[in-house]
């Protein structure tokens, strides 16, 4: 009876881990990438919230080192644990946060528990460190709390990926009840500033026994931003694997959910045209995706593999290729695997370049226009229109499965979700077919297209007959290869 109860009870800690909190009418995180928390807190109120968005994905929050030129990659080196970076300092992050939660929008952090800087000495908040002796006072950690000197040359090898460091980057020693003490110090006090969960950094670096030990010594979320008594926080682990290395994403499967680069590579390389859309019919597991979708945080790009980085190599897709990618997109959000997390980028023309920044090294916040894009360097995919309807889409067909699929047996497909929503691609070739919708008759305008404003669609129009056939065109030089349709676009 007891081992009944122990291993319900594992279940029930394991599974809490797995849930966003997001509000019940919400779907998808947007990482805004090197977003200032100001900035953060206005997007929230002005766009986020009115798109369905659930939450952020915010860069890391404690002090990094400064490097010259303030490339991207500074803030994955930390000096401190100190809430100071160019994001903005603790009292920023705090009000990013009430105002973000009170709209519905939660914040994740990106959490860097696997090392320290391995360079530089000053950093954000002006503390200095010695990372060639391993001394970092402002912690304070000092060389008893790393690993002893190691490259990692083997990647089949899992006790040097997870003891030696990741390009020089001093690897802490999380084995150590000290250095976990201050890991579950740093977390916690992100939680009593209302965060909702983190993006946890190079967890595949780490021992899974030592993650769990931390994760389990986190408090619940914090009551007064809103969230439910007892609810746990929403845990995703950065494991990179492809296949053919020594550590497999499944080994941290038991302790949260895993980003899924292998969704990344495959249907970037479906959408480059490199497989046919029909092959897409059995998306999911039979792909070897992780098992359970819940399990899953999926996503076209990221930080690291849009620069080359991560895995993936070519086949990755970006706003660079942005045909593509919207499409790609849209597949994620309309299909039912994986909880989905859309990339919000800032332009760059080499893989070290920072985000938008002034002579002094202050970022630049991104400009917003009257079409609701993004200026002054920024990119805002998550303000494309063909993104942001897309998740207003996945919302309307929440509960729903795959139905009605169809393909011209290459590179055009279509299905619909239930009787909910309906949508159709073409990566090759004009698409002018009858094909079953699955939604109720009607006029449905295409929200991939345009808007509905004061009753009317500025984009094309869908008519849907009686037994919810209609007539679908997609001409392959249109500027998008998809169209969407679902109950909340019914004129």
């Amino acid at each position: 009876m007891h081992r009944v109860i122990t291993v319900v009870l594992l279940l029930t800690s394991v599974a809490a881990y797995k849930n966003p909190n997001f509000w019940d009418d919400r779907n998808s995180i947007v990482h805004l990438f090197e977003w200032k928390w100001n900035d953060i807190a206005d997007e929230c109120e002005r766009f986020l919230q009115k798109k369905g968005y659930g939450g952020v994905q915010v860069s890391p929050v404690n002090e990094n080192v400064i490097v010259p030129n303030r490339p991207w990659w500074e803030r994955y080196q930390p000096i401190s644990y100190k809430l100071t970076t160019r994001s903005g300092n603790v009292e920023d992050f705090q009000k990013m946060s009430k105002r973000c939660n009170a709209v519905g929008v939660r914040i994740y952090v990106d959490v860097i528990l696997n090392h320290m800087a391995a360079q530089q000495n000053i950093g954000t908040a002006g503390s200095t460190a010695n990372p060639g002796s391993k001394e970092y006072p402002a912690v304070p950690y000092g060389p008893n709390d790393f690993h002893p000197d190691c490259s990692i040359n083997d990647y089949n090898n899992a006790t040097e990926v997870r003891d030696c460091e990741l390009v020089g980057l001093k690897d802490l020693n999380q084995g150590t009840n000290y250095v976990r003490g201050k890991l579950v110090e740093f977390l916690n006090n992100l939680i009593d500033l209302g965060v909702g969960g983190f993006r946890v950094d190079a967890a595949k670096h780490m021992w899974p026994e030592d993650l769990k030990v931390i994760y389990n010594q986190v408090k619940n979320l914090s009551v007064n931003y809103g969230f439910a008594p007892g609810s746990r926080p929403y845990i995703y682990q950065e494991v990179i694997d492809l296949g053919g290395e020594g550590i497999k994403r499944d080994e941290y499967l038991k302790l949260g959910v895993v980003t899924e680069f292998k969704y990344s590579a495959n249907l970037g390389r479906v959408f480059r045209g490199n497989d046919k859309l029909t092959y897409l019919e059995n998306w999911g597991p039979a792909w070897g995706l992780i098992n359970n979708s819940d399990e899953a945080l999926v996503f076209i790009d990221n930080h690291d593999n849009q620069r080359g980085h991560g895995g993936g190599g070519d086949m990755v897709l970006t706003y660079k290729n942005s045909k593509q990618y919207k499409m790609a997109t849209a597949f994620m959000l309309a299909h039912p695997y994986g909880s989905t997390r859309v990339m919000s980028s800032f332009d760059f023309k080499d893989s070290d370049q920072g985000p938008p920044q002034d002579a002094q090294g202050n970022i630049i916040s991104a400009g917003i226009n009257n079409d609701d894009t993004c200026s002054n360097g920024w990119i805002c995919e998550h303000r494309w229109r063909q993104i942001y309807n897309m998740v207003v889409f996945k919302n309307a067909v929440k509960g729903t499965e795959i139905e009605n699929w169809w393909s011209n047996s290459d590179q055009q497909i279509a299905f619909s979700r239930g009787n909910k929503g309906f949508v159709a691609f073409t990566n090759w070739g004009d698409l002018n077919q009858d094909l079953k919708t699955g939604l109720p008759e009607g006029k449905y305008c295409d929200v991939i297209t345009g808007n509905i404003i004061n009753a009317k669609c500025t984009g094309k129009i869908i008519e849907v007959r009686k037994n919810g056939w209609a007539r679908i065109e997609l001409k392959a030089n249109e500027e998008d290869g998809v169209l969407a349709i679902h109950t909340n676009a019914r004129l």
